[in-house]
């Protein structure tokens, strides 16, 4: 198993552009007003190193095709991504809280799993990892994913009114959709330049 520092790095940078302004990170800070924020982030990041394994396996099996066919759909589903981010909508409304306060490790580990782990399902930053995966090293994907979904989750937890109140979103998404519009033509001119 060799690491790659730049697939690493590569992967933290887009998974954590495009979790920023994710529900997720409303959830978290949604369940840190209301529950122990280290609980909640143990039961998040659980949910994240769940979906980044299922993630990391289908975009495995995406490099078992031939090169020029991995390329191909990496550029659509990076297109796709770029699309996604920069078509606008979303990230800019809150989650609704819930009025009661939940106590104790397991109760708040398990609130904050299962609402990451349902509401992550086909989303951008896990169908970014598995094209990640298929393409790069799927360690160092899966060593980048993880810590960026996990650090949008502490970031949530630790600074989350500050940056729901005085960070422009939209500027966030569009920073990251065009990271993955350029991550689209790469992958189309290396289907030509070889």
């Amino acid at each position: 198993m060799s690491l790659d520092p730049l697939a690493i790095l590569t992967a933290f940078g887009l998974i954590f552009l495009a979790e920023l302004p994710d529900k997720t990170m409303f959830a978290s800070l949604a369940m840190g007003t209301r529950m122990r924020p280290l609980y909640v982030w143990f039961g998040t990041s659980t949910a994240f190193i769940v979906h980044v394994a299922l993630a990391i396996g289908a975009g495995s099996l995406i490099g078992l095709l031939p090169d020029w066919t991995v390329k191909l759909v990496s550029a659509l589903l990076f297109a796709f991504g770029a699309f996604m981010l920069l078509r606008g909508g979303g990230g800019d409304e809150e989650e609704a809280t819930e009025t009661r306060t939940v106590t104790g490790f397991w109760p708040v580990y398990s609130t904050a799993f299962m609402a990451v782990f349902i509401s992550e399902w086909g989303d951008l930053t896990q169908i970014t990892t598995a094209n990640l995966a298929a393409s790069n090293g799927t360690w160092s994907t899966a060593i980048g994913s993880a810590a960026a979904l996990m650090s949008v989750s502490a970031l949530a937890l630790l600074a989350g009114r500050f940056i729901a109140t005085r960070v422009p979103l939209k500027t966030v998404q569009r920073i990251g959709g065009l990271c993955m519009l350029g991550l689209a033509v790469w992958s189309v001119a290396e289907i030509f330049v070889g």
